[in-house]
């Protein structure tokens, strides 16, 4: 094989050339900080230096084609900095107009507070809770060797670009920073590189109030190689250390610039007051007066800046073409892995996919994540492009029943991961696999340890990225491990997520439909809750009941129900034995049983979808193993819920189940008391129901 491509661009430009675009960038910042009456000037004044270097002299672009696939990416982890982002793509040639930086943090321009993915040519990913970059970028890292070794040849590469990121103090303090450098040295992803702006500085004053790691020390401890500059403004010093970055094969580097942040802003650089503030009419004339800008011109880009974007536009469409001359042979060589290559980039699922979905035999039992286990095993074979793995948890989540083979730092052809204990790592890990493209990821772990991947699933609804998170040991029925383990909210926590699908599903056969549900899913991530128990295996859902309405009717009468059970996951079950128990009654009730295991997705439905599934008129009874919130909305004013109000209890699951009120009996006396509340009403009032009365007025 062809050695990996370390060569970068000729300097761009002359040294007076780059002086004028650093004070650009600076001042470009300043200004939208100013006219927007928002913003952080701070970063962007004193980082313009190393950011410019990167940017002009190694980072692989093209603005006519920001998305091509063998750019090098650059997250800005520091989110906060946007400006100087901004500043970057316009004197870059990306299609990001001065007009555009005028309009910083206004309504509806490609220049928000922070950068948003989808929104911003040239903007990898949404940034600003700190930590994110940093750790999303570690995904790309580990999501560009994984391709690297699945299409390069012994001919040529196709796959050989670098992740770059621009991370701050607070990134760094973050707790995400320690799990995500630790995978990443561990990893030995090489192309990862990331500028450390150490400007000593966080809004509330010096790092050293709360600080006083030796960084360095850290990250050499995780495999990592460390470089250093002492002076931010010292061009050649940081473009040497990117450099002996980019020729460092095996290890992930970070290169620590010490910088004074604010640069050129008289009264505040160099403290807290620079960070996120304007700088004031005052401040800022000063400031362009002492870089040597003019005091009167806002928004200026010097006329010799256009020649240098120029030629950075024109470098950027000569790589890029001359990586698609090489792509063109690389096909034309390997036609199979061509035209797998075209389907996974462009997100499009394999032929043959659902017809690979296993079925289960109705009347067995099987715990849904054994299911999801079997499940993932057979559609492995068919989507090579699967890649994940768990928290150290592989045997508990049925992620290891995969047969494809570990990734490891020696070797990156494996599909499945080991993410170690580091839930909040391994969601940011997959958005970053995700949003490079050409995989699909996921990440498993116990439901009750969603908490600590919840600001990176957050940011995967909010980006759109299809993350699929797998949840297992998903209520009290955990049992003995106790309350601490027996997620109880996290299931309506993450309900609340926009764009987050979550799916319950009630048995084997429900666990598959969900999987085909999380992977058509190309606009957003799934998450799913399954259980460790074993549960009863029913008949398949219609097709599309489980995707398309979110419920469907599993068990019901030969009547017109007198009541309606609604129940998710393994209380679906519990619900059909209630039904039975209430028709064999000597005083029968006829019940109809709806599982639904995507809550939201029924409530998006129609209303005269809802109808055919709860019948106006029929009082209903909720039944899940978490608390109640959202369910007072499907069941109205005369229904029931059998949820819970509290945490846990140290027991065997049966027990605690028992203890907690999830009972066949507690679900007819419910419904008997419904059915019963009903009755009474309507004697108190005949007038009758109307025809339709959606979820909220049963």
């Amino acid at each position: 094989m062809t050695a990996p491509t370390t060569a970068v661009p000729a300097k761009t430009g002359s040294a007076q050339q780059d002086t004028l675009a650093i004070r650009t960038l600076r001042l470009l910042a300043a200004d939208a900080v100013e006219a927007a009456s928002s913003g952080h000037p701070g970063l962007p004044m004193g980082m313009a230096p190393a950011a410019w270097v990167l940017w002009s002299r190694t980072l692989r672009f093209d603005p006519a084609e920001p998305d091509w696939p063998d750019r090098d990416r650059f997250v800005l982890s520091a989110g906060h900095g946007s400006a100087l982002l901004y500043g970057l793509l316009h004197l870059c040639g990306f299609d990001l107009p001065l007009d555009e930086l005028r309009r910083f943090r206004q309504i509806d321009s490609r220049t928000p507070g922070h950068p948003e993915h989808g929104l911003t040519p040239g903007v990898e990913m949404t940034t600003g809770p700190l930590g994110q970059g940093i750790a999303t970028a570690v995904g790309m890292a580990l999501a560009e060797r994984l391709l690297a070794a699945t299409y390069n040849d012994e001919d040529g590469t196709v796959v050989d670009h670098r992740t770059f990121v621009l991370a701050s103090d607070g990134d760094l303090m973050e707790g995400i920073s320690h799990e995500a450098a630790s995978l990443a040295g561990h990893l030995g992803l090489g192309r990862l590189i990331v500028l450390y702006d150490d400007n000593e500085i966080t809004i509330d004053g010096r790092t050293d109030i709360a600080c006083s790691d030796d960084t360095d020390t850290r990250f050499a401890a995780y495999g990592w190689h460390v470089a250093t500059v002492e002076d931010g403004n010292d061009t050649e010093a940081i473009h040497a250390a990117v450099q002996a970055a980019v020729a460092e094969p095996d290890r992930p580097s970070l290169i620590r610039i010490r910088t004074t942040i604010g640069y050129g802003a008289p009264d505040v650089e160099g403290t807290p007051a620079a960070h996120g503030a304007p700088l004031g009419a005052d401040q800022l004339a000063r400031a362009k007066q002492r870089l040597g800008g003019d005091p009167d011109q806002s928004f200026h880009v010097p006329a010799p800046l256009i020649g240098v974007r120029d030629r950075l536009v024109a470098a950027g469409r000569r790589r890029r073409q001359d990586w698609e001359a090489r792509h063109a042979a690389w096909g034309t060589r390997n036609p199979s892995a061509a035209s797998q290559w075209r389907r996974t980039m462009s997100g499009s699922l394999p032929d043959g996919l659902t017809d690979a979905v296993p079925t289960f035999e109705p009347g067995t039992r099987m715990a849904t994540r054994s299911a999801f286990g079997a499940v993932l095993r057979a559609t492995s074979a068919v989507m090579p492009e699967l890649v994940g793995g768990s928290a150290d948890l592989a045997a508990s989540t049925k992620t290891g029943t995969s047969d494809t083979t570990d990734v490891t730092r020696e070797d990156h052809r494996g599909r499945r991961l080991h993410f170690g204990v580091r839930e909040h790592a391994m969601a940011a890990a997959c958005n970053g696999i995700a949003l490079h493209g050409g995989l699909r990821p996921y990440g498993a772990t116990f439901a009750v340890f969603s908490d600590y991947a919840r600001p990176a699933i957050r940011l995967s609804a909010l980006m759109g990225q299809p993350v699929i998170h797998v949840f297992t040991h998903d209520s009290i029925a955990v049992g003995e491990d106790g309350p601490t383990h027996q997620p109880v909210e996290q299931l309506t926590a993450l309900r609340l997520i926009p764009d987050l699908a979550v799916l319950r599903p009630a048995d084997a056969n429900e666990t598959a439909a969900a999987w085909e549900v999380a992977l058509n899913r190309t606009d957003g991530p799934t998450a799913l809750f399954l259980t460790r128990q074993d549960l009863p295996v029913l008949d398949a859902a219609p097709r599309g009941a489980v995707g398309q309405d979110g419920a469907w009717t599993v068990h019901d009468s030969a009547t017109r129900p007198d009541v309606v059970l609604i129940a998710t996951g393994s209380e679906v079950a519990l619900a059909i034995e209630a039904a039975a128990r209430l028709a064999a009654d000597p005083d029968p009730l006829a019940a109809r049983v709806v599982s639904m295991p995507w809550r939201e997705q029924f409530l998006r439905q129609p209303g005269h979808r809802h109808d055919r599934l709860l019948p106006p008129g029929v009082p209903r009874v909720a039944i899940e193993a978490g608390v109640r919130e959202g369910w007072d909305r499907i069941v109205g004013d005369a229904g029931a819920v059998l949820a819970l109000d509290r945490f846990g209890l140290s027991a065997p699951g049966p027990e605690v189940q028992q203890r907690l009120g999830l009972t066949e009996d507690a679900v007819v006396a419910a419904a008997r008391a419904v059915v019963a509340a009903r009755a009474a009403a309507r004697t108190a009032d005949p007038t009758p129901s109307p025809t339709t009365t959606g979820v909220a007025h049963a």
